[in-house]
């Protein structure tokens, strides 16, 4: 039931993780789908990491640059532009909105029942 939900969280974070994951620095897909399936909860496949590669090219936060590898096709590698960097930091500004909204709906325990939880 709450599978749903789930994958379209995952959905509309994917984005953020690739952004947050070539923030440390150059890397090439192979390396980001294996940096993200470190986390279970971000794990995703080529086929799902390769089109927001290319959606956030073309939207011109990612900059590429081909190198030939000895060991098989060209490896594309993939790194932020300066409104790419801008972008993720947005992102991050408004997640940590986010989350204090979030924060705000959350009942705050009352002090009688924390008295209880003590005993």
């Amino acid at each position: 039931m709450i599978d749903a939900w789930i994958t379209q969280l995952r959905k509309g974070l994917l984005e953020y993780c690739v952004l947050t994951v070539l923030s440390a620095g150059e890397s090439y897909g192979y390396e980001i789908v294996a940096a993200l399936g470190k986390i279970e909860e971000f794990s995703a496949s080529e086929s799902t990491v390769y089109p927001i590669l290319a959606r956030l090219r073309q939207e011109k936060f990612l900059k590429v640059r081909d190198v030939p590898s000895p060991q098989g096709p060209t490896r594309r590698y993939f790194s932020l532009t300066a409104i790419g960097k801008v972008r993720l930091a947005e992102m991050n500004s408004h997640l940590r909105r986010i989350n204090r909204a979030i924060s705000q709906l959350k009942p705050t325990p009352r002090k009688d029942m924390e008295n209880d939880n003590i005993n």
